[in-house]
């Protein structure tokens, strides 16, 4: 079975307490996303991850504080979860260059990852038969991803010790949402076995 692990904006500004949109408690998950990304190195599993790139008057800012302004650090991966070799799209990009890069970081500039006109040609050229989603934050952007790939008719799997909310009640819909889906819930001692 061929799995793609998909790391939902594991970013700075989110992970940790000085970061412009903090998640309290993402630092205590950022633990298993590490684990993740050391986990895929070794098992040569492929990484799609995304990441925020927002322009400093983006129109999320009248939803959310202004947060992974593109260039600033907040906007960065904590540097445990990068992969040597990896591959950056930027929004605009006109190609996907990816090769052979055992982990690719899609910018957006929206929640939903799926409104990337980019995001469906990548994952062609990284086909799946299993996804292994996590990051930050359960009832937005994690929940579009998890949604969205659900909707390729794929195996999903959502590691709940590796994703943090800001609503508790509101992640238990998330995840109510998801296993009518089909999706599965699993947690990081399951995916690393």
């Amino acid at each position: 079975m061929k799995t793609v692990f998909f790391d939902v904006d594991t970013l700075i500004d989110f992970v940790f307490p000085a970061g412009a949109l903090y998640v309290p408690g993402a630092e205590k998950r950022l633990g298993a996303v590490i684990a993740l990304t050391r986990h895929a190195a070794a098992m040569g599993i492929p990484i799609l991850a995304t990441t925020d790139a927002h322009a400093e008057n983006d129109p999320e800012f009248r939803s959310w504080p202004p947060h992974a302004i593109a260039g600033t650090l907040g906007q960065r991966k904590p540097a445990d979860t990068l992969l040597d070799g990896h591959v950056t799209v930027p929004p605009a990009a006109s190609r996907l260059g990816i090769g052979g890069a055992p982990q690719v970081i899609l910018q957006k500039q929206t929640l939903d990852c799926f409104e990337s006109p980019l995001l469906a040609p990548l994952l062609e050229r990284l086909p799946a038969d299993r996804y292994v989603v996590y990051g930050f934050v359960t009832e937005y952007c994690v929940r579009f991803a998890a949604l969205g790939l659900l909707k390729t008719g794929r195996r999903v799997e959502l590691v709940t010790d590796a994703i943090e909310c800001l609503r508790r009640e509101d992640a238990e819909r998330t995840y109510a949402e998801f296993e009518s889906g089909g999706g599965r819930l699993t947690t990081t001692a399951e995916v690393l076995r």
